[in-house]
């Protein structure tokens, strides 16, 4: 007996809990994909297994919608894969062991994978059900998305016939995700001068700033807080005059580009008669900084201690690498014109550190609109260019603008409102969607995300509400219903 059988749409929750069974990370798919092929095997479903590894299956309509136009169902294979420190758990080859509490599915000690397999497995229901109304149908099950969309990416949209997308990869019951940001990854590099400091009473200090909240960077980039990379490169700046020959021997700061930078270290050669002044300038560069960002990040905390030995060592002069830091953009560069506090453009550099004897900044670049996206790119590679640099261009994604004109998402609002009562919240995301490869691939696309309640996806707190995802699919029924 399974763990969630009685749990009601009975079918959904059946193939949900199969999926839990199979291990299923991104880049570990064997399973899942052979799992979903024998799916549409056992019930002589029409498919497609492509070298991007998606699944893709065609389904005619039911009686009296044989003729009506093609919808697309899409969700993604793979889930992220993470458990708690010390578990001992091996996700690539053991099961997760999930559990019912209340309204809520998770898993002991690991994340679920309700992102994105409850949207498979809605899917799964509808195809192995012969009393559901439904257009043809065209069900696209794509690999590899937390790592980068590379199903998307890979897959051939010429091979696909329909126009309507219901993509169901979002979090939040009620909420209309009709369009997100493309993206890219920009490397910085500026190259060691081999700067020395002359002289025999040398000191060496650190300067270390924490205490930011740091953040996502498509989510939370309009919340105004600091970026430790960024005010690592303010304070140093302002604090160079104290020491025209100062050296950094190492700094790095930030874990992930697309996490806001809450903490950052450089370590510093300089004569010793000149630490005072530079510390006191780093000191008093810190306290307007405190001042400005005290709504924001309260706890910001600048500290001048004893050098610890670093992992990689450069030597480069302070004015030129903290002008640098200081000169890089960073934040909202432009709102959205269509959709009221959207973040349409924006930046985060994420990572620092040294590499190969560079100083290497790693960029998080977003935009809805293409051609700001690649505007922005330009200017971070002209900038690292007039500093003698270079840069990476890796992981561009598209975007996927609003559009004001959706029959789509019209049908989708009525029966929402008939359904609920109530009208549905229409967003775009300042972050990236499978279905903005849709819509960089092909023309006429009318696409629509939604997805039940889910908390702390990507994590071992993930959970599932099992009456979200009743209501979900219910709806998404009702909406395949309407589409004749």
């Amino acid at each position: 007996m399974g763990t969630l059988d009685g749990l009601k749409p009975e079918k959904v929750f059946h193939f949900f809990e199969e999926m839990t069974q199979i291990p299923h990370g991104s880049y570990n798919l064997e399973g899942i994909r052979k799992y979903l092929i024998r799916f549409a095997e056992d019930r002589n479903i029409e498919y497609t297994a492509d070298e991007a590894e998606n699944v893709i299956y065609r389904v005619p309509g039911t009686p009296g919608y044989e003729n009506s136009p093609i919808v697309i169902i899409q969700g993604h294979m793979d889930m992220v894969a993470v458990c708690e420190e010390g578990s001992g758990i091996d996700m690539k080859t053991t099961p997760l062991d999930i559990f019912v509490d209340g309204d809520l599915i998770g898993a002991r000690h690991t994340s679920l994978g309700g992102d994105d397999g409850i949207a498979v497995a809605m899917a799964l229901a509808i195809m192995d059900s012969d009393d559901i109304p439904h257009p043809p149908l065209e069900v696209v099950v794509t690999a590899n998305e937390e790592t980068g969309m590379e199903g998307a990416s890979g897959l051939d949209i010429s091979h696909l016939k329909g126009r309507m997308l219901i993509n169901i990869d979002s979090e939040d019951e009620g909420i209309f995700t009709v369009g997100c940001a493309g993206g890219a990854r920009a490397s910085c590099f500026i190259p060691e001068d081999n700067a020395a400091v002359t002289g025999t009473d040398i000191s060496t200090i650190e300067v270390k700033i924490s205490g930011l909240l740091g953040g996502h960077s498509g989510q939370m980039i309009n919340l105004g807080r600091g970026n430790a990379i960024k005010l690592m490169g303010r304070v140093l700046s302002s604090a160079s005059p104290a020491s025209k020959s100062a050296v950094i021997t190492a700094i790095c700061g930030g874990v992930a580009d697309n996490a806001i930078a809450s903490d950052a270290v450089a370590r510093i050669q300089l004569p010793s008669s000149e630490v005072k002044a530079f510390s006191d300038a780093v000191k008093n560069e810190a306290e307007k900084v405190r001042s400005e960002f005290a709504s924001t990040d309260p706890g910001f905390n600048v500290q001048i201690l004893d050098p610890v030995k670093a992992q990689n060592e450069i030597n480069i002069s302070l004015s030129y690498a903290a002008g640098f830091l200081n000169a890089l953009p960073f934040g909202v560069i432009a709102m959205s014109k269509e959709i009221e506090g959207l973040v349409e453009t924006s930046l985060n550099p994420g990572i620092l550190k040294v590499e190969n004897g560079n100083v290497r900044v790693e960029f998080a670049v977003r935009s809805s609109i293409k051609e700001s996206k690649e505007k922005l790119v330009k200017q971070l590679i002209n900038l690292t260019e007039e500093f003698g640099g270079t840069n990476l261009i890796t992981g561009v994604y598209p975007g996927w603008k609003y559009e004001v004109n959706s029959p789509l998402r019209d049908t989708m609002v009525r029966v929402f409102r008939d359904m609920y009562s109530r009208e549905p919240k229409i967003e775009a995301i300042h972050a990236g969607l499978e279905c903005g490869w849709f819509m960089d691939k092909g023309e006429g696309f009318d696409a629509v995300s939604i997805g039940p309640d889910m908390q702390d996806i990507h994590s071992p707190s993930e959970r599932l509400s099992i009456s979200s995802t009743a209501r979900t699919y219910d709806f998404l029924l009702r909406v395949l219903a309407e589409l004749k």
